[in-house]
């Protein structure tokens, strides 16, 4: 009796742990790391130092919440599109570890919890961009750019760039040209980001009806725009010296890492032109490491003495 008993509810705890990892899931934590990756080293920017530690955490548990509730609300309306494709058919919705009530219900207690999180533990200013963030991502770019235009990752980019704001906006309680110019830094870097990912899974996104750019135009003109998107990102992380009197070792990260990255966006373009096998992944992994070290020089350049 007490074996059968100890059988029943062994399965408990594995089946709550899948439950876990399924709402985990569901907050895509990837683009989540990427996003907080961007707040804390501009809070310390706005400081001019270490920030408080407190505010510290608490921004991060809020934007947190609110990168994961956009992200949840995505994955529920886009969970048709997720099942046609090959890269996504893994996610909580697609295997059916997630209700779609449940993934709701998940989306709209994560974004109201996180707009009164930032309103009582940061500043009221930083409750309004982290709920202007979700909307813009969720109602702009899922609901009306995403099915309808190649532009969709251009402009549905700027819903990541709200957490480089809201960093600045939770110390200062303000917004400066220095969190613009990041602002700006991360709206350039997103489509040379995002589309060699396209690029590499352009028959799931065309299997889907979604027309990204590698789906609707040739792989050249990609490689191009890639490019020029570079390119321009670094010219614009260059504003940041002289606007916020950034120092040697922002400077150096900015340039050094900066024509890496170019150099991957050219190579990937010489490869396309030249109709070889392209590499786009190369260039999407370079975007990532690019942009991380750029933003922790940014944390650690206002915190040396010279």
């Amino acid at each position: 009796m007490d074996v059968l008993a100890t059988s029943r509810v062994r399965p408990a705890p594995a089946g709550l742990l899948r439950k876990v990892k399924a709402y985990v899931a569901l907050t895509k934590p990837r683009v989540m790391e990427l996003l907080l990756v961007t707040t804390l080293p501009v809070m310390v920017l706005a400081a001019n130092g270490i920030p408080d530690v407190w505010l510290v955490l608490a921004t991060l548990v809020g934007g947190a919440m609110s990168a994961g509730s956009a992200a949840a609300f995505n994955m529920y309306l886009d969970r048709d599109i997720d099942m046609v494709m090959h890269r996504t058919k893994r996610r909580p919705l697609v295997t059916g570890e997630l209700s779609p009530g449940e993934a709701l219900a998940f989306s709209w207690i994560t974004a109201v919890g996180s707009t009164v999180w930032f309103a009582v533990f940061v500043n009221w200013l930083a409750a309004a961009l982290s709920a202007g963030a979700i909307a813009f991502y969720v109602l702009i770019y899922t609901l009306v750019l995403k099915r309808r235009t190649e532009q969709n990752i251009i402009w549905g980019g700027i819903a990541g760039c709200f957490p480089v704001i809201i960093g600045w906006a939770a110390v200062t309680g303000s917004l400066d040209w220095p969190a613009w110019i990041l602002f700006a830094v991360v709206f350039l870097w997103t489509p040379p980001h995002y589309w060699p990912l396209s690029m590499k899974y352009r028959d799931d996104y065309e299997a889907a009806s979604v027309p990204m750019l590698a789906v609707v135009r040739g792989r050249s003109l990609v490689g191009l725009q890639v490019v020029l998107y570079a390119w321009a990102t670094v010219a614009c992380s260059l504003l940041l010296i002289p606007v916020a009197g950034m120092g040697v070792v922002y400077s150096l990260v900015a340039v050094i890492t900066g024509t890496w990255f170019v150099y991957e966006s050219h190579r990937l373009y010489s490869e396309a032109i030249r109709a070889r096998d392209p590499k786009p992944m190369r260039v999407f992994h370079a975007s990532i490491t690019y942009l991380t070290l750029l933003f922790v020089a940014v944390g650690i350049d206002p915190l040396l003495p010279f």
